[in-house]
């Protein structure tokens, strides 16, 4: 019998709930309500092609969250990343690092309004996400 099938949510503390969801809001787009954000994947993802969540512990002295100082990281999936860093820098959001690229997608940093670290990732395959 199956037990998890796949990760359900991501809930986390921050210093201003209100100002949080302002920031991911404008930012990064997201469509948040009294709740949060729901994303549902039949909207976003062709229902004949996979999608993908990745669940990875990370050593206790790993420094790959760093500047941030938060004990996780939530990783959200783009469709055009470089344009969405042009904006973000444009609108005063801190990129941490450069982009690297992958054979399964392009992976970059930014800090949130609550200094944490975020990653932001385009798969290779970018036309499963769009809507």
């Amino acid at each position: 019998m199956k037990k998890v099938t796949g990760i359900g949510g991501i809930f986390f503390k921050c210093k201003d709930v209100a100002i949080t969801k302002a920031w991911y809001e404008k930012h990064l787009g997201l469509p948040v309500d009294d709740y949060g954000c729901t994303f549902w994947q039949a909207d976003s993802v062709k229902l004949d092609e996979k999608a993908s969540q990745q669940w990875s512990p990370f050593k206790i002295d790993s420094d790959y969250f760093e500047p941030g100082q938060q004990d996780f990281m939530i990783n959200y999936r783009v469709a055009d990343l470089k344009n969405l860093l042009k904006e973000l820098k444009k609108n005063g959001v801190e990129v941490v690092g450069h982009v690297e690229e992958y054979e399964y997608g392009d992976f970059a940093w930014i800090m949130d309004c609550d200094n944490r670290k975020i990653e932001l990732w385009q798969p290779r395959n970018e036309q499963l996400f769009e809507k």
